[in-house]
């Protein structure tokens, strides 16, 4: 394991014993490990038994036997990778074996699912040598997508990966080489042309030279670098030509042919130091003699070759990389090791060659010159960093990450010949990552392409100073969605997009409305004052009210005309937001009152839950009403809707105010729309499963699952709603608010600024549909 996989080195502000303490009852509880095994076909009655077991399960068994590949189309290999250790190598633990290593590989199978959606079986072996453990992991081949071998020490660990990439038909990648290597590659791509430097010219010093150093080094080769101008250093100083101690082939092709020994000697006029070795390896006075901006990448773990304050001290005009996360420029692995493999398996690659890696490279290193997204924005403390000597790679929290290694992983394995499957439609596939990384992409798409494909609407943000929704701003606009109109201070507004590394700007890239000078204001006013001048509001209040309140004012241009939809509700309380919507924008016209509707987007797929945050005590009439219109909304969605009326009552189990008002409300949606596939009142579980619908009411008009949860009360409602986004870790999409006059949604201060695209892109539809 290099000195660069830190999400899992330990942080150093807890206490060890503290942190150790935590580790062990978070890995215990509440059952030990890190895995499960899930199946994702129904195993519910006897004919899925007989579909996924005999005699089904011939019919694929003979289909891959008469070829192959079709096991890509039948089984998970094509999604399965191998973690694979011999315990050799742990961390800096050492030599611990192959349990003691099994936390760290059921660690790294975590990794490559969440981060890519990548299913793992980690797997110990006890096979301390080179030709036991080529006949284990060889003999796995039918089983997965490709190897990820981890922990394995060197040398044996070049001689066994080069064995089985010549034997085996799918890739074998050792992170701890490559995965290491794509990322200090692509530092140094970036460190150098911040600093006007080639790569052909750069001068490399390194210290260390175990497997992630020569892996590093041989992929700098490749882009470039020349063997003459890399200096490598062990234990033993210097890698020079006629050594004989602790040489072999790899490190032999880099041997110099020079008197210096030792680093002091080497390191003048170096571009690049990279060290993957021991704690206090440089010396400050050594960074005096390199070259101008330097680019220092000290990558021992957890202590550095150098500290960042004492290279920055020493050399100010130095970039700094360490693999620690509370220092800028972490170079971690899993930047990239997901993402290659998530290509590679996509286009079913034999192998992973030179160049998907250097495609991985490329494609990291332009990604840091892009904005952050907010995701990587929040992994951070203090400003936004932009691309710069303090942001020379991504954040591993970048979730476009995957968005720019796999396709490009792909596309270089089929120019290279080594495709089984190589990808058709390029866009397509960068579509189907996108909906992984959103997930609300699917679900998302139809409404996306309505507003896309719409006149282009105003939608006014209340909280236009805050940073989701600057960042959502850009969005709208770079994918031509909506014009979107900000109510802040136009200073505080130009200070945040700087920090955050937006490029968009007030007065050219959308509109500023400022509280606190605006031409308007006087109308504003005597529009607001002749709203609520008869509802125990002077004159001087409403004057106060509009300078300050941004839903008031976003509210009052909407009414006017001055926008076309309203996002409020990023702050302060869902109440005091609905009560300035339902004052100046008001009710549609025949609804009775307002209500929410919320989606969750899960595994399971889309499920909306109403009324969340409006009506305590609904009447029957009421709820007839939010079903209906919470059916209309979901239709923008291209979902066909299917409600159930929950209850603690299943169909007259149980009489009470409750239950009968469900029954009432199931009469009224009847008569008023007959249309919609609809039954109730009915248990939660009943509502979800046809099955145990059936069995209590075979004749249930509901079929399937039901899609829209219809619940008694707010109570009910919302609890329902918290719990089944906590469990199920959903995405929430809304609350959408139902019954306004004219397009206004209400968000919750936990929405993050893809929630305020979601929803501002509904708004769009919602606007446009009125025209």
């Amino acid at each position: 394991m290099t000195s660069t996989d830190n999400k899992r080195a330990a942080d150093p502000k807890p206490s060890s014993g503290e942190l150790d303490e935590n580790a062990l009852f978070y890995h215990r509880y509440p059952r030990p490990g890190k895995l499960e095994i899930q199946a994702t076909k129904p195993l519910g009655n006897q004919r899925d038994l007989a579909l996924a077991y005999s005699p089904g399960v011939a019919a694929p068994c003979l289909a891959i036997r008469d070829n192959p590949d079709a096991a890509a189309a039948y089984t998970a290999r094509s999604n399965l990778v191998a973690v694979v250790s011999n315990g050799t190598a742990v961390l800096g633990l050492g030599n611990i074996g192959p349990l003691a290593s099994k936390p760290v590989m059921e660690g790294k199978a975590v990794l490559f699912k969440k981060f890519a959606g990548i299913d793992v079986f980690d797997i110990e072996i006890d096979a301390p040598d080179v030709d036991r453990m080529v006949s284990v992991i060889s003999a796995l081949e039918p089983t997965f997508g490709g190897i990820n071998l981890e922990d394995i020490k060197s040398p044996e660990c070049f001689e066994v990966e080069q064995q089985l990439r010549e034997i085996m038909d799918i890739p074998v990648f050792h992170d701890d080489q490559h995965g290491t290597a794509i990322i200090v590659a692509a530092c140094i791509l970036n460190g150098l042309e911040l600093a006007g430097k080639n790569i052909e010219d750069a001068k490399i010093v390194t210290s260390g030279a175990g497997a992630a150093a020569l892996a590093c080094l041989n992929l700098l080769v490749a882009l470039g670098a020349k063997r003459e101008n890399i200096w490598v250093h062990d234990i033993d100083g210097l890698v020079y030509e006629g050594r004989e101690v602790a040489m072999d082939q790899w490190k032999s092709v880099y041997a110099q042919k020079s008197d210096n020994r030792v680093l002091t000697e080497s390191i003048g006029g170096a571009d690049v130091f990279l060290g993957l070795s021991a704690a206090g390896v440089l010396k400050p006075e050594m960074l005096a003699t390199m070259a101008d901006r330097p680019l220092i990448m000290a990558l021992a773990n957890p202590s550095p070759e150098i500290m960042p304050d004492e290279a920055r001290a020493a050399r100010p005009d130095a970039m700094i990389c360490t693999g620690r996360s509370d220092f800028p420029n972490q170079v971690n692995n899993v930047l990239c090791f997901p993402y290659i493999f998530r290509g590679a398996l996509d286009c079913g690659a034999r192998t992973i060659n030179e160049e998907m890696k250097m495609a991985a490279v490329r494609a990291i290193a332009a990604l840091a010159r892009e904005e952050p997204s907010d995701i990587a924005a929040r992994a951070y403390s203090g400003e936004t960093p932009v691309f710069g000597p303090e942001y020379l790679i991504p954040s591993p929290f970048d979730q476009r990450l995957i968005l720019r290694i796999a396709p490009a992983v792909a596309e270089a394995a089929a120019k290279s010949g080594v495709a089984r499957r190589p990808i058709a439609d390029m866009d397509a596939y960068v579509d189907q990552l996108n909906r992984f990384v959103f997930r609300s992409g699917l679900i998302m798409k139809p409404l996306f392409t309505a507003a896309k494909s719409a006149t282009k609407k105003r939608v006014i943000f209340a909280e236009g100073e805050d940073e989701r929704v600057l960042r959502a701003a850009q969005v709208l606009l770079e994918e031509e969605i909506a014009e979107p109109i900000l109510i802040g201070r136009p200073g505080i507004i130009e200070t945040r997009l700087q920090r955050f590394g937006l490029r968009i700007r007030p007065g050219a890239d959308f509109t500023v409305i400022n509280p606190e000078d605006d031409p308007r204001f006087r109308d504003y006013v005597d529009e607001y004052f002749s709203i609520v001048g008869r509802r125990g509001v002077i004159p001087e209040a409403a004057r106060t009210i509009v300078r300050t309140n941004a839903t008031v004012i976003g509210s009052l241009a909407v009414r006017r005309g001055e926008a076309d939809a309203l996002i409020c509700g990023l702050e302060g309380r869902y109440t005091k937001h609905l009560r300035d919507v339902s004052q100046i924008i008001g009710k549609r016209e025949g609804v009775i009152d307002f209500s929410a509707l919320s989606l969750l987007i899960s595994q399971r797929g889309a499920t909306f839950f109403t009324d969340t945050y409006v009506s305590f005590d609904p009447s029957a009439e009421e709820i007839a009403e939010t079903t209906i219109m919470a059916a209309q909304e979901i239709r923008r969605f291209g979902i066909a809707p299917k409600a159930a009326l929950v209850s603690h009552s299943n169909f007259g189990s149980r009489d009470s105010g409750s239950a009968d008002k469900m029954r009432r409300a199931l009469s009224i949606i009847r008569s008023l729309a007959p249309e919609l596939e609809v039954d109730g009142e009915m248990h939660g579980d009943s509502a979800i499963s046809e099955v145990l619908r059936r069995r209590v009411m075979p004749d249930s008009t509901l079929t399937g699952e039901a899609n829209l949860l219809v619940f008694p009360n707010l109570d009910a409602a919302n609890i329902a709603l918290g719990v089944v986004k906590t469990m199920t870790e959903a995405l929430h999409v809304g609350p959408i608010l139902l019954g306004p006059a004219l397009p206004a949604h209400i968000l919750s201060p936990s929405v993050t600024s893809r929630g305020v695209v979601n929803m501002a892109t509904l708004a769009v539809v919602e606007a446009s549909s009125a025209d």
